[in-house]
């Protein structure tokens, strides 16, 4: 009689930590579902265009076989331009039509949009609205958490202050999606959360 007793315990234990988890449940912070919203109705329609899925189909094309160490030197080359403000490199990004036009959906979104960019399937910017910190995207949060690992769901990064503006800012990123429903690349754009 008492093993019957003993089990009927064990069980409504079971039961109650499984109901009850002594992991306090972490609720996501209150402007995840503000940016992700505001991704899904305004930014993801933005980047499901031609112009943009053609100029990455392009790049897809052209760096096909890409080594790692092709993209890393790819990568100081641009940041190195950056810092000592010598910039062909990102000039010819910043002079490309899909860059024209990232730039001009920022300027129009009315403060939202911080910096816009997309990526190739390796991680490497195709256009941009603004100079970017680096050129390789492929060994970032951004990309592995999302195209490196088959993700469709939207990537939205911690918020942070930018020191320099003030602004509370955070980076969403997708994959982005050919018309034939394929993963060709990465969008990534840094959102002011206050002028959402």
């Amino acid at each position: 009689m008492a093993r019957w007793g003993h089990r009927g315990a064990v069980v409504t234990v079971g039961l109650a930590a499984s109901l009850f988890p002594l992991t306090p449940v972490r609720a996501e912070p209150a402007y995840i579902p503000l940016v992700r919203d505001y991704v899904e109705k305004q930014i993801r329609p933005i980047v499901e265009t031609p112009l943009v899925l053609k100029a990455i189909a392009e790049q897809n094309a052209e760096f096909g076989n890409v080594s790692e160490m092709d993209m890393r030197v790819l990568d100081d080359t641009y940041r190195s331009e950056v810092d000592q403000h010598h910039l062909h490199m990102v000039k010819l990004l910043l002079d490309r039509s899909v860059s024209h036009y990232l730039k001009a959906r920022q300027d129009a979104s009315q403060g939202a949009i911080v910096e816009f960019f997309v990526t190739d399937s390796h991680g490497l910017n195709v256009g941009q609205s603004i100079i970017t910190a680096d050129y390789w995207q492929g060994d970032e949060e951004k990309y592995l958490r999302t195209f490196a690992n088959g993700s469709r769901e939207v990537f939205i990064d911690r918020a942070e202050r930018n020191e320099s503006t003030q602004i509370l800012e955070t980076q969403a990123s997708f994959v982005v999606m050919d018309e034939e429903n394929r993963p060709i690349g990465v969008a990534t754009v840094t959102i002011a959360i206050d002028a959402l």
